[in-house]
C-alpha cells in the first residue's frame, strides 16, 4: 500500500522539518540559522561530515553536502543513500511531513534525494495484529525547486507506487499468492493503470503445449496461471512490441529434489521476476510511457507432491523440443522457456526476462547487482546497462561461449534442464538461449530481488528490482 506521496510547494515554511541539500555552505545564509548554528555546520562540514542534524527546538534540520568528485550515477547513489540514512532520524522524530529545499538547482539531485527518501519509507505490515501501531509517520514529502518539474514529480509518484506494488506482491507469502492469486492481481492493476490482461486458464496452457509449466505445476494442488500484459499506447514510438518475461513461482520447495529446510525460507520471493513485471508495466501505463511493450508471466509453484514431475522425465516443450529433467530445483527455466518460445508470435523488437534463476548468479556478485547474458549485437544492450548504472541497479555481463553449450547435452533428449555446478548461471542462460531466436536479454536477479539483511533504501526482504532500472530504459527509448 503506497501510503507517502510527494509533492512541489513554491515556498518553504521557516518553522517546517526540512532537508536542505546543499553544494556551498553559503548558500545556507539565506535561511535563519542562528549564529551558533551556522557555525556548527560549518564545523562539521570541515571535519568532511556530509550529513548534519540540526535541532532547533521549534524545527528539525537535514543538511546534506553533495560532493560532485565522482560520476553522476555515483553522486545520485551517494544522494539516494544519504536519505535512506536520514530516514531512522526523521522516523524517530516522529515527522508527518517534511520539506527538500533545493539549494543546489539540481532536479536529478532532488529527485534521487526524494526516491531515496519515499522507498525508505516502504513497510510490509499486512500480517501483524496491531498494523497501525508500527506504521511510520511521514506522509508527505515537500519539494522546493525551481529545477523540478510537475511531470517528474508525478513519475517519481508513480515509480514509488509501483516498486511499492512489486514489493508487496514479493513479500505475500504462498498461502495467500498462489499462481491463480497472483494473476487475479495482476488483472486488478491492469484495471487501475488501464492495460489490458489476458489470463489463460490451465485448459488454455494445455491447449497450447506449455508442458514446461505444466509439468512443474504437477506436483501442486493449485492451478498454473499464464498472464498476457499489453501496454499498447496509439502514440508508441515502436511498431514491434518489447516483451518482459518474468519467472513466476510462486513458491519454489524445490520439488523432488526438495531444498534443505534453511534454503526453502524465502522461496516465496521465487516469482520476484514476474512482479517486476507486472510493476513495470503498472508504471508505464499510469505515466502514459509511449512503448509498445508486453508482459508473460508464467505461473505456478514447485512442490514434491501428486504427480510431480521426477528426474528423467522427458518434457516436450511449448517449441517442441525435448529437455531431459536431471534436477526438479531447476523449474524456473522451464516456465521462462514455454514463455520465451510463445514470445516469439509477437515477432518482438526485444525481449528481456526477468528471474531469481541461479544461486550461482548469487555467488558471483552478491546483492551489489544483476547479471545478465545476451545475444543483442546492437546498442540495446548497452542502453539497458546505462540504465542500470544510472538507477544504481547495476549490469554485469557473463559470456554466452557456445562451449557452455557442452554441459546441457543429453543423450537421449533435445537438451538437459542443468549443466554441471561450474558457471551454473551460465548454462541456465544457455539453456533459455535454446528457445529464442530473436534479439533477447536475460536478467538474474537471485542475489538482488529479495534481501534478507537491510539494506538503506532497497530495505529488507523484496526489493523491487529492477523495475527503476527498465523504467529509466523505456522512458529512454522515446
Amino acid at each position: 500500500m503506497i501510503d507517502i506521496r510527494i509533492s512541489q510547494v513554491s515556498e518553504f515554511k521557516i518553522d517546517s522539518a526540512a532537508v536542505f541539500l546543499v553544494k556551498n555552505i553559503d548558500d545556507l545564509k539565506k535561511y535563519p540559522f542562528s549564529p551558533s548554528e551556522f557555525e556548527y555546520i560549518k564545523a562539521q562540514n570541515t571535519d568532511k561530515q556530509t550529513s548534519v542534524v540540526i535541532n532547533s527546538y521549534y524545527k528539525w534540520s537535514y543538511i546534506y553536502f553533495i560532493e560532485e568528485n565522482k560520476e553522476q550515477s555515483q553522486i545520485k547513489e551517494k544522494i539516494r543513500r544519504a536519505a535512506g540514512n536520514f530516514y531512522p532520524e526523521i522516523k524517530k522524530n516522529k515527522h508527518t511531513d517534511l520539506c527538500i529545499v533545493d539549494l543546489c538547482n539540481d532536479a536529478e539531485y532532488i529527485i534521487a534525494f526524494a526516491e531515496g527518501l519515499a522507498l525508505s519509507h516502504y513497510q510490509f505490515l499486512k500480517y501483524f495484529s496491531d498494523e497501525e501501531s508500527k506504521r511510520n509517520l511521514l506522509k508527505e514529502i515537500y519539494v522546493n525547486s525551481k529545477a523540478i518539474t510537475e511531470e517528474q514529480i508525478s513519475e517519481l509518484n508513480i515509480l514509488i507506487e509501483a516498486i511499492y506494488i512489486t514489493r508487496d506482491l514479493v513479500n505475500e507469502p504462498v498461502a495467500y499468492l498462489n499462481a491463480t492469486k497472483l494473476a487475479e492481481q495482476i488483472q486488478k492493476l491492469g484495471q487501475e493503470a488501464n492495460f489490458d490482461v489476458e489470463v489463460l486458464s490451465k485448459s488454455q496452457i494445455e491447449a497450447s503445449k506449455m508442458n514446461g509449466l505444466l509439468a512443474v505445476n504437477q506436483g501442486s494442488i493449485d492451478n498454473p496461471s499464464f498472464s498476457i500484459l499489453t501496454w499498447k499506447p496509439e502514440n508508441a514510438t515502436n511498431e514491434k512490441p518489447f516483451v518482459l518475461v518474468g519467472k513466476g513461482v510462486v513458491y519454489d520447495s524445490g520439488g523432488l529434489n526438495i531444498k534443505p529446510g534453511s534454503y526453502m525460507e524465502t522461496m516465496k520471493s521465487d516469482m520476484a521476476g514476474g512482479a517486476a513485471v507486472a510493476g513495470t508495466i503498472y508504471a508505464l501505463a499510469k505515466a502514459q510511457i509511449p512503448v509498445y511493450v508486453i508482459g508473460l508471466v508464467p505461473a505456478t509453484d514447485n512442490r514434491p507432491g501428486g504427480n510431480a514431475y521426477a528426474p528423467d522425465d522427458i518434457i516436450t516443450m511449448h517449441s517442441g523440443a525435448t529437455v531431459e529433467v536431471k534436477n526438479t530445483d531447476a523449474e524456473g527455466r522451464l516456465l521462462l522457456a514455454d514463455a520465451l518460445s510463445f514470445a516469439k508470435k509477437y515477432n518482438p523488437e526485444l525481449v528481456i526476462d526477468i528471474a531469481t534463476l541461479t544461486g550461482s548468479a548469487k555467488i558471483a556478485i552478491g546483492n551489489y547487482g544483476i547479471v545478465a547474458m545476451s545475444n543483442v549485437v546492437d546498442d540495446q544492450f548497452e542502453q539497458l546497462k546505462e540504465s542500470g548504472q544510472n538507477v544504481c541497479e547495476r549490469i554485469v555481463e557473463f559470456p554466452l561461449w557456445d562451449e557452455y553449450a557442452d554441459a546441457l547435452k543429453s543423450d537421449i533428449a533435445d537438451i538437459k534442464n542443468i549443466g554441471g555446478r561450474e558457471a551454473g548461471a551460465i548454462t541456465a542462460a544457455k539453456f533459455l538461449q535454446h528457445f529464442v531466436n530473436y534479439p533477447w536479454v536475460h536478467l538474474d536477479i537471485a542475489g538482488c530481488g529479495f534481501l534478507s539483511k537491510s539494506d538503506n533504501y532497497r530495505g529488507l526482504n523484496a526489493t523491487g528490482i529492477p523495475v527503476r532500472l527498465l523504467f529509466d530504459f523505456f522512458n529512454n527509448q522515446l
